[in-house]
């Protein structure tokens, strides 16, 4: 029978994963928020206080002891020098365009390292789905069921969003899915403007290369970022906009995010109607 202390921990466990924490940064827990202990000074070498101007400062980093604190798990290696966001956005605008097909796209990606998410996700998240068909949804970032699996929208949210395009008659060999960021955000936050922008030429050229009829920006992130508009989901949703793909311009909608259906069921009326703008779309560029 479990005891109280068994059950305590399975609960701690549960509200950990429930807020997106899944992975451990050490060894053995750390108390970091308790006080530190005095440390005790031999005498005739006190160190200079605050105020002390007879004592010069040094500005220098203090060199990383080789042997980690104890309860402090294996010595982390210093950060690594991060590129600058003005860079990374360059390199990633010269490094999308050198691809020739939805392939190179992926392999380009895979090594691309001007986005630090790929340094806490667990894998890169590309796409799923026909890239020839003639409908493709972009969303915001993969979740925690994506990171493990490799594939957009396959937790909740994504058996929704099934069941959504099915009641129009699509299905996962009819559609092409994606995001605007490839690589999860820990905890499944918001990706901050930055990351999007780093992102944002990749995903212009993989709607390029695969070359739809409709747009669908599932959300707001990906609304606000593929159609360059300050004004949130709730008046951009069921709206019409041009897009040009770099080739030709098409038609995108915003709708909401199935993710935002689900802790808000009331606003399915609404997606509906949106969907069945997309079927009408469809059926017009296809006659």
């Amino acid at each position: 029978m479990p005891t109280d202390s068994n059950r305590a921990a399975r609960e701690l466990l549960a509200f950990y994963r429930e807020a997106g924490v899944d992975a451990a940064i050490g060894d053995s827990p750390v108390d970091r928020l308790a006080d530190e202990a005095p440390r005790r000074v031999p005498p005739g070498s006190e160190e200079p206080r605050a105020g002390n101007l007879g004592a010069p400062l040094s500005l220098t980093r203090p060199e990383r002891s080789e042997h980690p604190a104890p309860g402090m798990g294996r010595t982390v290696a210093p950060a690594q020098p991060t590129v600058a966001p003005e860079a990374a956005v360059m390199a990633a605008r010269e490094a999308a365009r050198s691809a020739a097909t939805l392939e190179d796209l992926r392999a380009i990606l895979e090594r691309f390292e001007g986005c630090a998410l790929r340094a806490t996700a667990t894998q890169l998240v590309f796409a799923d789905g026909n890239p020839r068909a003639r409908v493709m949804f972009v969303g915001e970032a993969p979740g925690r069921d994506e990171d493990i699996e490799g594939l957009p929208f396959v937790g909740r949210s994504g058996k929704l969003l099934d069941r959504m395009m099915a009641a129009i008659g699509l299905d996962r060999t009819s559609a092409y899915i994606a995001n605007i960021v490839p690589w999860r955000p820990p905890g499944n936050r918001t990706p901050t403007p930055q990351e999007s922008a780093i992102c944002l030429p990749f995903t212009l050229r993989q709607i390029e290369l695969a070359d739809p009829d409709v747009l669908v920006c599932l959300g707001n992130p990906s609304t606000q970022t593929l159609l360059a508009t300050n004004e949130g989901i709730t008046k951009t949703r069921g709206r019409w906009f041009a897009f040009h793909t770099g080739t030709r311009g098409i038609r995108a909608i915003p709708t909401f995010h199935p993710a935002f259906l689900l802790r808000n069921p009331l606003s399915k009326r609404f997606a509906w109607r949106d969907f069945l703008a997309i079927r009408k779309a469809l059926a017009q560029a296809g006659s």
